[in-house]
């Protein structure tokens, strides 16, 4: 409500080191970079080693694993910090003030945010391996809300780049925050059935993210992935294909080599809809009788996990108009509500908010409904993938459509 509600500033600087004594493993940090608080770090995570139980998968990777790919990924641009506190400010609030001047409806705000940070990433390991890098990154969203009656919704638009001159302007995300909000007045619940569904990129993503859930490693060692035992078998539409790849320059899940030091790269996980390989680390790797995909992804302490580069689902040809156009009855999903997806059995419960569509036209706003179906039957039943890939986040989609799935309404 253009006062200024908080301003933050902080900086930080921690180290870790994870030590191994045969199959025993330890990890200790500290924020303290001294020489003797490095000393007690170190003993600290050798006390740990020498207490702890075997693991037989627990090692570095091969020596001839490790590596850097030898490209400039764009992570760190200095004009995010040349960006002085007052313009900082100015450029939250004029987004806000954006989303106020498109319609009087817009009578309310959540708030105007700038946010932004730099950093620097050093690793090394005993196999010889040591490589660095620089990243930033600043972003600028808001939250309009409208009302009409007695009616009021919020909706929100941002932006997020590593570059502050690649943001998109404070007068174009406050006008497209304020009419998502303002397309949201006087929605309505519809009767339960099955019709298609069409997920916007921003609800799209989310299906991504619950494959790569799906496909990481420790999921499938654990058992617990409906894409266990899958490899080689068609798990999705035949254009339904998904990518891995954390070399795209200036995108937030590019970096020159995983947490464990092995080169980045792009992995194809799902083909024409079928599945090519599981996304691992090395000790993933080695509990599967596999190799490292080079997804290795941690803190600053402690063992890693299976993480990801830039995970998205490559673009079709239809315009997303085109894709709404060819329903006659269905939704069009603009926020998704929950966490009732389970990626052990495929189950997929969740809230939904969105545009009904009559004869290829976005009618009128619905909420207060569910969106059901089993990821399996869903991937299998994806008719149409559009143009408009973009990336906001290291997960990514463009407009998708699923053939059929339960709506549960009034």
């Amino acid at each position: 409500m253009r006062e200024i509600e908080t301003l933050k500033e902080a900086a930080s600087k921690a180290a870790g080191v994870r030590v191994l004594i045969g199959k025993r493993v330890g990890s200790s940090h500290t924020s303290d970079l001294s020489k003797e608080g490095l000393e007690r770090m170190v003993a600290g995570a050798l006390e740990l080693a020498q207490i702890t139980s075997e693991d037989p998968f627990a090692g570095l990777p091969d020596a001839a694993e490790l590596g850097s790919i030898d490209k400039d990924l764009g992570l760190y641009a200095d004009d995010v910090g040349q960006l002085d506190t007052p313009a900082r400010i100015r450029l939250a609030k004029e987004t806000e003030e954006a989303a106020f001047a498109v319609d009087p409806r817009i009578v309310n705000s959540e708030g105007a945010s700038f946010g932004a940070s730099e950093g620097a990433r050093y690793f090394a390991n005993s196999h010889g391996f040591s490589g660095s890098y620089r990243a930033s990154m600043c972003s600028l969203s808001t939250v309009p809300v409208a009302k009409d009656g007695d009616s009021m919704e919020r909706d929100f638009w941002y932006s997020a780049k590593r570059s502050y001159k690649q943001l998109e302007k404070p007068e174009v995300i406050g006008r497209i925050a304020a009419e998502r909000a303002l397309r949201r007045l006087h929605a309505r619940k519809v009767p339960t059935q099955k019709a298609p569904i069409v997920f916007d990129p921003r609800t799209a993503r989310s299906l991504i993210g619950d494959i790569f859930d799906a496909v990481a490693g420790d999921s499938i060692y654990r058992k617990s992935s409906f894409l266990l035992d899958k490899l080689g078998q068609k798990v999705a539409s035949d254009q339904f294909t998904v990518v891995d790849d954390a070399t795209m320059p200036g995108l937030f899940g590019s970096q020159p080599f995983d947490d464990e030091g092995v080169p980045s790269r792009r992995t194809v996980v799902i083909e024409n809809g079928v599945l090519k390989t599981y996304l691992l680390n090395s000790y993933t790797a080695r509990k599967l009788g596999m190799k490292t995909t080079g997804n290795a992804s941690r803190g600053i302490t402690g063992n890693a996990s299976v993480g990801h580069g830039n995970l998205y689902l490559l673009p079709g040809v239809q315009t997303p108009e085109a894709i709404i156009g060819s329903v006659k009855n269905g939704l069009y999903v603009t926020e998704l509500i929950g966490s009732g997806v389970n990626t052990v059995t495929g189950d997929y419960s969740l809230g939904a908010v969105g545009m009904w569509i009559e004869n290829g036209e976005l009618a009128y706003p619905v909420s207060e409904v569910t969106i059901a179906g089993n990821l399996k039957e869903m991937l299998q039943a994806v008719t149409a993938i559009g143009c408009d890939l973009e990336f906001r986040s290291s997960v990514a989609a463009p407009t998708l459509q699923i053939a059929e799935m339960t709506i549960s309404g009034q």
